[in-house]
């Protein structure tokens, strides 16, 4: 039901490989309603970000990758629109759709992110799973509950020093924003929340089962 927390639209897989390298000659093709979500979620990443694109995601979203654990959507805010003060440039090489649920989007993406401070270019290979808002899952604007994003076979532990730093990293980046588009979501602050998910290990023991990509 739309009415839980982000928390609750976790996805949770272990990898029988490292290699999320996309092909694009591959990908399911789309409805343009979910096309377009996809396009958001791509500039997001490239960044571009808009109020709107950051509005793909429920008030009670979280977003999980390797370095950040956001679950709301002003934390998500400040996430997105810090990106570009970090890296003076990223681009989406290529990408593609693996599966297209009436719930869940998975692609496997690859972006190469450029530093601003030291002139390096790193290129990324990634999962991405897209749980999507049952409420707006038929509309012409798709919303996103949790938005996962695994760069190597392993899930998410969701403990240990690792998570700590995550989770700190999106409490407080925020709060350093001095951006009115990120102030247009502060009241995504009191956003219904659940205790974070604990599973002891990112393998098939920490209720992830093992999936082929």
């Amino acid at each position: 039901m739309s009415s839980k927390p982000g928390e609750e639209f976790e996805v949770r897989q272990t990898s029988t490989s490292e290699d999320y390298t996309p092909d694009p000659s591959k990908s399911i093709k789309l409805s343009p309603q979910r096309q377009a979500l996809i396009d958001d979620i791509i500039a997001l990443y490239s960044c571009e970000p808009t109020v709107r694109r950051v509005e793909r995601y429920t008030a009670d979203c979280v977003y999980d990758d390797q370095f950040v654990y956001a679950n709301d959507r002003y934390k998500m805010a400040g996430q997105w629109f810090a990106l570009p003060k970090l890296f003076k440039a990223s681009k989406n090489e290529r990408y593609e759709i693996i599966k297209n649920d009436r719930d869940l989007i998975q692609f496997k993406n690859e972006q190469s992110w450029t530093f601003k401070i030291i002139p390096k270019t790193a290129t990324i290979n990634a999962l991405v799973s897209l749980s999507l808002d049952p409420d707006t899952v038929d509309s012409d604007f798709i919303q996103v509950k949790y938005h996962k994003d695994q760069a190597n076979d392993k899930d998410y532990s969701h403990e240990g020093l690792g998570f700590s730093f995550k989770k700190w990293q999106a409490d407080n980046v925020v709060k350093l924003m001095s951006s009115p588009e990120v102030e247009h979501f502060a009241k995504d602050k009191s956003a219904a929340k659940e205790p974070v998910k604990k599973y002891g290990s990112g393998d098939e023991k920490g209720q992830a089962p093992k999936q082929s990509f």
